[in-house]
């Protein structure tokens, strides 16, 4: 079942709300005391929200088979936890919970025990409560609905915004924004100093481990140190260059043809292993000393989850099935197969062992003035080149339908990005 953008909103402020409850429950009969888990104020915890929506609009189509559900709904939810602990200790340089004393956990963020508590109620909601949800939002009067929905996006917004300055206040290595030029987070600080105060203490309550202040790790002013902003650029497009280049030859190899691999109109780039590779960065790269076999799971984990998505998604927004798995034995609806979640794991190992360090080596050589420069080319390149591919792939699926050109934007989009170019430049797309 297709689900309209207002009915997923819907989803994710109900389940957000839901999981809210479900934390809160458990932490105040722990604790014997009312505490509020959210990393923000309100009652919401949007992971449980994005999980939710996640799960109904990639595994929806699952439904027939309770097994492959099961396992996906715990897979997904497993991953969505593993990142969402990650990024919060990027953030503080702390862990907000830790299993380690569980039995089967992992790195301490994930643990057997809750992976199938999610797989059982990610089927539960997807066979019974989001159908269950739409009827309810479907009852509510279409201005009212809309209404509410908006209300409370703009609430969560600046409760969210509120909860990350809270955060990177609470840092020890927080950058002094009049010291790095950001006069316009210093004004909000003072703006929201009570509000963020409020949070700061709230958070702590629940969390008591994030006061915990991190060293401030020792810096060169080389650019692009560490992992952020800048190293995550250059690696995203050294990922995709690598990506299209791999597939290539894997096809040429395999079909004995060389064929277009590339997800974007301008340039030999895929898009999916650009985004792997930053990915794969950001959550792995603190574990590159761990064993291979470490790496390994987590990436073929990771790298299955990770396609499924990228599959079920394209196909939505772009009406066009982009790779098909149906002939290699031991796939899931042709989206993914055993044998690549392997190279998936593979791939992770030989990244953080052996191409990112070097890589990131290369990176930092490159002149500040020059990299930042070139990073922000890089930048506004990328971003309209995926624009531009995007706007012809909805073009391109138009016009399979019937559809005629209605305005100037269109007719260029004809002319440029006619079928005989899409078709060379994605050979492998399939109408649905």
């Amino acid at each position: 079942m297709n689900y309209t953008g207002t009915e997923l909103l819907w989803l994710f402020l109900i389940y957000s709300f839901l999981g809210w409850a479900i934390e809160a429950a458990v932490g105040s009969a722990k604790n014997r005391k009312f505490v509020n888990r959210g990393f923000s104020t309100g009652p919401y915890c949007l992971v449980y929200g994005v999980a939710a929506v996640l799960m109904t609009v990639t595994l929806s189509e699952l439904k027939s088979n309770l097994f492959f559900l099961f396992v996906f709904c715990g897979v997904q939810a497993t991953v969505i936890e593993w990142f969402t602990g990650k990024f919060l200790e990027r953030l503080n340089h702390n862990k907000w919970w830790d299993y380690s004393n569980k039995k089967f956990n992992f790195d301490g963020y994930i643990c057997l025990q809750y992976s199938l508590l999610w797989a059982a109620l990610g089927t539960f909601c997807i066979h019974f409560g989001t159908p269950a949800l739409v009827f309810v939002f479907d009852l509510i009067p279409e201005p009212v609905r809309t209404i509410v929905l908006w209300a409370a996006c703009i609430i969560i917004a600046l409760d969210v915004g509120t909860s990350f300055l809270a955060v990177f206040h609470l840092r020890k290595d927080a950058p002094d924004p009049i010291a790095t030029g950001r006069k316009f987070i210093d004004s909000l600080r003072n703006f929201f100093l009570t509000g963020i105060g409020f949070v700061e203490r709230r958070m702590i309550k629940a969390y008591p481990v994030i006061e915990q202040k991190a060293e401030l790790a020792s810096k060169d002013g080389r650019f692009a140190e560490g992992c952020g902003f800048y190293k995550l650029v250059w690696l995203y497009v050294i990922g995709c260059l690598l990506g299209d280049i791999t597939e290539t030859i894997f096809c040429r190899i395999t079909a004995g043809e060389w064929m277009s691999r590339s997800s974007l109109v301008w340039g030999p780039f895929s898009i999916v292993w650009g985004m792997a590779i930053v990915l794969a960065t950001v959550l792995l790269y603190k574990d590159r000393e761990k064993a291979d076999r470490h790496i390994f799971i987590v990436g073929t984990l990771l790298g299955g989850a990770y396609e499924y998505a990228c599959s079920v998604l394209t196909e939505i927004f772009f009406g066009r099935v982009f790779w098909d798995y149906s002939k290699i034995p031991f796939n899931l609806g042709g989206r993914i197969n055993l044998l690549y979640c392997f190279f998936w794991g593979i791939a992770a190992v030989v990244w953080i062992k052996g191409l990112y360090p070097k890589f990131s080596g290369w990176i930092e050589k490159i002149p500040k003035v020059t990299g930042y420069i070139l990073t922000w080319i890089l930048v506004v390149f990328m971003a309209a080149d995926m624009l531009v591919s995007a706007a012809a792939l909805i073009r391109y699926d138009a016009r399979s339908k019937g559809d005629k050109a209605d305005n100037v934007i269109e007719y260029i989009l004809d002319d440029r990005f006619d079928d005989e170019r899409m078709e060379r430049i994605y050979p492998n797309a399939i109408e649905k």
